[in-house]
């Protein structure tokens, strides 16, 4: 039987084109409304916030970022409002850096382990666990907090008042520790453990393998190559990793309010039961708040959302170009 085609029955050739099919497109359009449904309802947030934001700035003056008192005061002429956000705004600062200080360090140690020391089977439990916590709600952390940790933490704030009461922020005016920024500063450092752990596995994930090899060829340690290649390779990816893990810090509110004593007043001493964040401010005023209060509250929470979304952009750059350049 003959193999050869006669030239009458060779197949037309296929043609090659680089126009999508039609199911690629129909999919290509759902995904892309669904992204600029999202983008358009974080403009329209934005765009509603910084209306009210301006008509703060134009009834009380730049002093809104700078006051620490929030006073509205109602007589016979009408409502008086003396309003400012300064305290506010140094307390939400203050106790995310605590949070970083406390979790970044916690965060890459969890990172290290289950990228290069853990077995297989404790991984993926693990992995799951960490995962976990990032779904957990806030309200969850801030219960956990005021009933769990808030005793344990008190006890440490005594300790390091007892040896570091020498340095400013360590000091206490009185001798109240409980529901000090200290104490939320703990509660929002577990809380970005999951983000800042995510991250730093995936860029400790991507350190290239050669180098790795290379080192222990060289006759490095396992310790050695994580502080001669790791670190090198991964430190912008981690800083990229603590922005996020500052971004969930600026805006948490229930978790704080709940283990916070929200007090007015510009306070620098960590252990001292007094302070307040921007966010948990604003669920302590908002229940009450009539006219030119409730406008200011957004105002706040404007404020709040410029911190965020700015913090948010820098880290994800930062990751992304890490990722990509693998530097």
């Amino acid at each position: 039987m003959s193999t050869t085609l006669d030239a009458g029955h060779v197949p037309a050739p296929r043609e090659l084109t680089t126009n999508p099919r039609t199911s690629d497109k129909i999919f290509r359009g759902v995904v892309t409304g669904f992204g600029m449904t999202a983008l358009l309802i974080l403009t329209l947030i934005g765009l509603f916030l910084s209306i009210r934001g301006i008509q703060t700035i134009h009834m009380q003056g730049f002093g809104f970022l700078t006051r620490s008192n929030w006073e509205v005061v109602q007589t016979d002429a009408g409502t008086t409002y003396n309003l400012g956000v300064g305290a506010m705004l140094l307390g939400t600062v203050l106790i995310s850096i605590i949070a970083l200080v406390i979790g970044v360090p916690l965060s890459v140690a969890l990172a290290l382990f289950l990228t290069f020391y853990a077995p297989a089977r404790i991984k993926t439990f693990l992995v799951s666990v960490v995962d976990l916590m990032a779904a957990f709600p806030s309200v969850l952390y801030g219960l956990w907090g005021f009933f769990v940790l808030m005793p344990l933490a008190t006890y440490w704030g005594k300790l390091l008042f007892k040896y570091l009461n020498w340095i400013p922020i360590f000091d206490a005016p009185q001798y109240f520790f409980e529901r000090s920024p200290f104490i939320a500063g703990v509660v929002l450092a577990i809380m970005i453990i999951p983000i800042v752990t995510s991250v730093a596995r995936e860029v400790f994930a991507q350190t290239p393998l050669d180098r790795i090899q290379a080192a222990y060829a060289l006759g490095a340690t396992k310790w050695g190559v994580i502080k001669t290649v790791v670190f090198p390779f991964g430190n912008s990816g981690l800083i990229g990793g603590a922005m996020l893990g500052l971004g969930r810090a600026f805006g948490e509110t229930v978790a704080v309010y709940s283990v916070l004593n929200i007090v007015f007043k510009v306070n620098i001493h960590i252990l001292y039961g007094s302070g307040g964040n921007v966010a948990s401010m604003i669920i302590q005023k908002w229940g009450e708040s009539t006219g030119g209060e409730t406008t200011a509250l957004l105002a706040a929470g404007f404020i709040l959302f410029l911190l965020t979304l700015l913090v948010n952009l820098g880290a994800n750059f930062i990751v992304r170009n890490t990722l990509k350049s693998g530097k």
